[in-house]
């Protein structure tokens, strides 16, 4: 039987790169014809920044749709087909579950169309300052909500109160738990958010995140759930042929913000996010390297990094764009095998 979900996903994951490649034309030329590239403003706030990215300026932006889409259209066809068709076959190829997968859909695409709102609020230069989308304090906002939705719905309808701690085992928290789920989605939706800021860099990430979860998941059993991550694999892979530097799209809010939101819950739901740091170890160094610099500026009146998030500051002292992205990629690969020897040697205590 583990045979045969181990066929099925990879059947999903190579459908899901094709179909995606198939598509990415179509998408490119939309975003190119009603000209939804990247505005790239020089309010003087972030000088090295906008120097370093004004060549970038009117690159199409909410190259997030492939990924996110795909899944959308596999996940609706699949079970739509396995209702219509009464052949086991058809029916196994369904995956979409109120246990392991309705949660993280809900939660992906509800984030997915706050960001594309995002993204076309940029590109034509509405929002904040006269430009730059929404507001931070109403991501925050919206983006809280949508944990506390989540936290809500496992906490009450999943019953979900036990959190999982490597190598000392589980422990009942109650409703700390609602806080603390809270907390890891928005933290890390933001956190990928930062991290897409370099050809290939958010993308080549989140590859790494979703297989190392997907196999998580699979080796816990919860084979709809590593088909779920198979599929954004896919999608992630086709989206990364044509994101690597040029990049002929960038990823935009409606993909980082909501890839970010399903990855901590796909963590919360196989109940490893202390492996979270591990596995999405880029995102963290981004997000504390951002927290960093604000508080040397507010409390030192002076600045740590050159740029933040990171990957900026490298870029500021002369790096190659693709040499800072390679080495990313290499660290997150490093970080995330640390993640899965751990979860594997906690599984065999």
């Amino acid at each position: 039987m583990m045979d045969f979900y181990l066929i099925k996903i990879i059947f999903l994951i190579t459908l899901s790169f094709v179909f995606t490649m198939a598509w990415t034309p179509l998408w490119a030329n939309i975003l190119y014809k009603y000209k939804l590239g990247k505005q790239i403003r020089n309010s003087g706030a972030t000088p090295i920044f906008s120097q370093l990215h004004a060549h970038k300026a009117g690159t199409p932006t909410m190259g997030g749709v492939l990924i996110w889409g795909t899944l959308l259209v596999f996940i609706i066809f699949f079970f739509v087909l396995g209702k219509i068709l009464p052949l086991d076959i058809f029916k196994s190829l369904n995956f979409l579950t109120q246990k392991e997968t309705l949660l993280p859909l809900g939660a992906l695409v509800a984030s997915a169309l706050i960001g594309l709102f995002d993204d076309w609020l940029d590109v034509r230069g509405k929002g904040s300052l006269g430009g730059g989308g929404l507001k931070m304090r109403h991501r925050l906002l919206i983006y809280t909500a949508i944990a506390v939705i989540g936290a809500l719905w496992f906490f009450y309808k999943l019953d979900w109160s036990v959190i999982h701690v490597p190598f000392f085992g589980n422990f009942e928290i109650g409703w700390w738990y609602i806080p603390i789920f809270i907390f890891v989605i928005v933290a890390t939706s933001f956190s990928v958010n930062e991290t897409d800021g370099l050809d290939g860099l958010a993308g080549g990430t989140l590859l790494v995140g979703y297989v190392s979860y997907g196999i998580i998941a699979f080796s816990m059993g919860r084979y709809d759930l590593a088909a779920f991550c198979g599929v954004l694999v896919g999608a992630i892979i086709a989206f990364l042929w044509f994101n690597i530097a040029p990049a002929r799209f960038y990823m935009g809010d409606t993909g980082s913000m909501s890839l970010g939101v399903t990855l901590g819950i796909i963590a919360l739901l196989t109940n490893n996010i202390f492996i979270l740091p591990f596995i999405g170890f880029i995102f963290a160094l981004e997000s504390v390297s951002v927290i960093i610099q604000l508080l040397s500026k507010k409390f030192r009146h002076k600045k740590v990094f050159l740029s933040a998030p990171i990957h900026h500051h490298y870029q500021a002292l002369g790096w190659p764009e693709t040499k800072i992205v390679m080495r990313f990629w290499l660290i997150a690969g490093i970080m995330a095998a640390v993640g899965l020897m751990i979860f594997l040697l906690d599984k065999n205590i």
